[in-house]
């Protein structure tokens, strides 16, 4: 018997899956192009997105805090920091993957990126906890 959660399963990881092999392409071609720290660096930007991607593949929707308060305004809040951090950090993401290909300077970026993808995890953990 086939059930429909089980057929979704596979879609829900492709997007992560093209992430990093994205990844992978763009370290190659900065490796034999001599950039070996640039495409080191552009993979793990792109492999913590990866990450990120795939830890909320099952996530249907965000817990709503007292902060946000209660009610249709608090979900519509929610949501638009929602995709303002995932717009911004695909911004950055791909700021390093053009920046590392035309052979710039991608360290401002890669810290930025590193800066969201800490505060993604440390919210992610404190998410649960109530404190």
């Amino acid at each position: 018997m086939w059930i429909a959660p089980e057929s979704r399963s596979l879609t829900r990881w492709i997007v992560p899956a093209i992430v990093l092999g994205a990844g992978g392409v763009v370290a190659v071609v900065m490796t034999t192009d001599g950039r070996v720290g640039t495409g080191l660096v552009a993979l793990a930007v792109l492999a913590g997105y990866a990450a990120a991607l795939a830890y909320r593949r099952n996530e249907p929707a965000l817990t709503i805090s007292e902060g946000f308060g209660s009610g249709h305004r608090a979900r519509a809040h929610l949501r638009a920091a929602a995709m303002t951090g995932d717009v911004v950090t695909g911004a950055l993401v791909a700021a390093v993957v053009v920046q590392g290909l035309r052979g710039a300077d991608i360290m401002p970026y890669a810290w930025l990126a590193a800066v969201a993808g800490g505060t993604y995890a440390l919210s992610a953990l404190a998410g649960g906890r109530s404190i």
